[in-house]
């Protein structure tokens, strides 16, 4: 089993950054796709980037490309997203989330419990 646990969210102002941070435990990552997703009150959570830590490939959602990095530190286990030019439509509870290599695409079973992420407008 593989746990996750973020920390790093906060309040911020408009254009400003945060960085998240996720913690996993219990097994190494390395043969994991992991993931973030955020998620408003009423809509359903959606993956704004994700990346295959064995091979670094990374993608992200054309609302955040440009401006929010995900990054691994297989070393310590952690996976950071980097947010950068923040807006108010970016504020949601934001969650990390892995799957393994053979798990069917977006069909993540590991999550954290979310922290929240608000932008001043």
């Amino acid at each position: 089993q593989l746990q996750l646990v973020e920390s790093g969210g906060g309040s911020v102002d408009i254009g400003g950054a945060l960085r998240l941070s996720c913690a996993a435990s219990g097994r190494s990552s390395n043969n994991y796709v992991m993931a973030w997703f955020r998620q408003t009150p009423g809509k359903e959570r959606m993956r704004i980037a994700n990346i295959y830590m064995s091979s670094g490939s990374r993608h992200y959602a054309d609302s955040v490309r440009g401006r929010f990095t995900i990054s691994p530190d297989a070393e310590k286990n952690m996976v950071y997203l980097q947010m950068d030019n923040l807006k108010p439509e970016d504020t949601a509870v934001y969650y990390c989330a892995a799957r393994s290599m053979s798990t069917p695409a977006d069909a993540y079973n590991f999550w954290g419990q979310g922290t929240q992420v608000t932008v001043a407008s």
